[in-house]
């Protein structure tokens, strides 16, 4: 418990937002849609903006969907000279988006927000054939996931160093959007997941996150 705690201080001194862990491999499926042909991307819960800047690197249009006002405000801001990208402040609404308007579509963080059962059906008519989404997500930890979480409570200090050597006085940008802990387990949203969508493929991993893949056919 002393360990524990003692990495839990050093760890709010070199924070780091776990997020980013995700970003290439998001990434790397951005640029296979692009190399498909998909042109239109959508960040739903887009924090900050910080992968919304990087997809916007890739797909020739992209939308983040940001509900608090001045998390918004901080994507809109580092969005400027950026033509290809729109930040939309609201809550996400299926229903305001045309019906297979959008090739890819990430959910990083932001799934367990969200009515899970009725947004992954959404998800249905919201991509075109042929299009991917993609989830990074939260979900409570039961004994199942004890292994990942003491690799992550190790890993997590080293990373913190390595990606911010000097302590730090306050918590980066790109954590201050709001957060909310997660109610189902990575079994209960699997299964959820599963009836949604038929295929999606689901996996726990590193720094407290399971990842979701699913295709459109």
């Amino acid at each position: 418990m002393r360990l524990a705690s003692k990495l839990s201080l050093f760890s709010a001194a070199h924070p780091w937002s776990h997020n980013e862990a995700y970003a290439p491999w998001i990434l790397r499926h951005a640029r296979a849609m692009h190399r498909q042909g998909g042109e239109r991307a959508l960040d739903v819960g887009c924090g900050t903006g910080r992968l919304l800047q990087r997809l916007a690197d890739v797909m020739p249009h992209v939308v983040g969907v940001e509900p608090d006002e001045p998390t918004a405000a901080r994507a809109r801001a580092g969005l400027v000279g950026v033509d290809n990208a729109t930040v939309i402040e609201a809550s996400f609404d299926p229903a305001a988006f045309d019906p297979e308007s959008f090739d890819l579509v990430t959910f990083v963080a932001v799934l367990h927000h969200l009515p899970l059962g009725p947004t992954l059906e959404a998800m249905r008519t919201l991509i075109r054939p042929g299009g991917r989404l993609i989830i990074v997500g939260l979900a409570r930890e039961v004994p199942a996931d004890l292994p990942l979480s003491v690799a992550s409570v190790i890993l997590n200090p080293v990373i913190g160093l390595i990606r911010h050597p000097r302590r730090a006085r306050e918590v980066p940008d790109s954590m201050t959007a709001p957060t909310s802990e997660p109610n189902e387990t990575f079994a209960e949203v699997a299964a959820i997941a599963r009836a949604a969508l038929p295929g999606v493929r689901m996996r726990r991993g590193l720094f407290w996150r399971y990842t979701a893949v699913w295709s459109k056919r």
